[in-house]
């Protein structure tokens, strides 16, 4: 049997270990807020064992691991630290690639979700991990956040087990392009208002923090409540995929919000068609974002893409972004259709399948190598 060392993820130098996903200040033990975020290392030897610490009280945690850009295993983790082995008795002598991630999106109901890396137990040595040329930034709901790609059509059950960044059209376009990539997602939140009439659940008001979806007190020790250093991560594209949630509002009943006490309802008209009023709101919440983005990301391509759970929101979402484009004098922004689920594409809980998720990235893909100028 090997005898193992033990690394702290702190004592890694820089270009011996890469972080995925946005990150506070702490880095010992490593905080992982995201879906998608994680760790990514090459090391040598035969074995090659991770430890980290879960906390939860009703939504566990998922994470995945992938070996040299093979997807191998995704799994529940109950609370408690785990000290999880992710390879064994392969060749000592050759680099493997091992990339460590969370499936889970970000948990604003339940302020025990947690994930903290804490090191690695190993008997090879860690080499440079590649660096990545390109930087994508997602932005989103529950299609960014997974929901539905795995499981079966008939199962509805909202529970994580059905999250993933593994089978999530963003990280499968960062694959195809080679990037490095961000997801900032949280299902049923829309750019104006939540699918329940929650005007709260909106990305725009959290995307300043490190991850403002995390909140209580254990969340602001990690530094979830922290203002994100948008200097450190200059993205070359953010993709926007909102509006799906703000749509099914109209549908939906009023809301008591219990912090102002004020009822919120986006209201249709007596015929069926979208109250004005309401519409506006939302683009005038387009706009809000847009400038928002742009001064934190002033050199980045912006892409609002929609449509894989219909295009009902199509003419509300470009009047927006044109309004903004014509009010800002900004060029760098464009608005691209995703080919839509259909009944043999969808996943569980009515969200979108694996299928669904490799056919828009296959189309995302095409549109940004276009846009950004980047060959195949």
């Amino acid at each position: 049997m090997s005898v193992l060392q033990y690394t702290e993820v702190s004592s890694l130098a820089s270009d011996k270990i890469h972080v995925l996903g946005r990150m506070g200040r702490q880095r010992q033990p490593l905080p992982i807020f995201f879906n998608g975020g994680g760790v990514e290392v090459v090391v040598t030897g035969s074995e090659f064992w991770i430890d980290v610490e879960t906390d939860s009280d009703f939504h566990e945690m998922w994470i995945a691991l992938e070996i040299n850009g093979a997807f191998i295993s995704r799994q529940m983790l109950l609370p408690g630290e785990h000290s999880l082995c992710l390879f064994r008795s392969m060749d000592p002598t050759v680099a493997k690639r091992v990339r460590f991630y969370r499936e889970l999106q970000a948990m604003g109901d339940d302020v025990k979700v947690k994930l903290l890396i804490k090191g690695f137990k190993h008997d090879g040595e860690f080499q440079s991990v590649p660096k990545y040329e390109r930087k994508l930034e997602f932005i989103g709901d529950s299609i960014t956040s997974g929901e539905g790609s795995y499981g079966a059509f008939d199962d509805v059950d909202w529970i994580p087990m059905y999250m993933s960044a593994s089978a999530n059209y963003a990280t499968m376009t960062s694959k195809a392009l080679n990037a490095d990539y961000h997801l900032i997602s949280q299902g049923g939140w829309g750019v104006f208002t939540g699918w329940d009439n929650d005007v709260r659940h909106n990305l725009p008001s959290v995307y300043e923090k490190v991850c403002g979806l995390a909140p209580g007190e254990m969340n602001k020790e990690l530094g979830a409540a922290e203002e994100y250093d948008f200097a450190s991560w200059q993205p070359d594209a953010i993709i926007v995929n909102l509006g799906t949630n703000d749509v099914t509002s109209f549908n939906q009943p009023e809301f008591v919000n219990p912090d102002d006490g004020k009822t919120y309802k986006m209201r249709l008209n007596s015929d069926g068609t979208r109250n004005r009023e309401d519409e506006l709101k939302i683009v005038d919440a387009i706009v809000g974002f847009l400038t928002m983005l742009r001064k934190h990301n002033p050199n980045a391509q912006i892409v609002w893409c929609y449509g894989m759970l219909g295009s009902d929101l199509n003419l509300v979402i470009t009047e927006g972004i044109n309004k903004y484009k014509e009010k800002a004098g900004d060029e760098k922004i464009s608005f691209f259709q995703l080919p839509d689920t259909t009944m043999d594409t969808y996943g569980s809980h009515m969200h979108p399948g694996v299928k669904s998720h490799q056919n828009a990235s296959k189309e995302l893909v095409h549109y940004l190598r276009i846009k950004l100028g980047w060959a195949d």
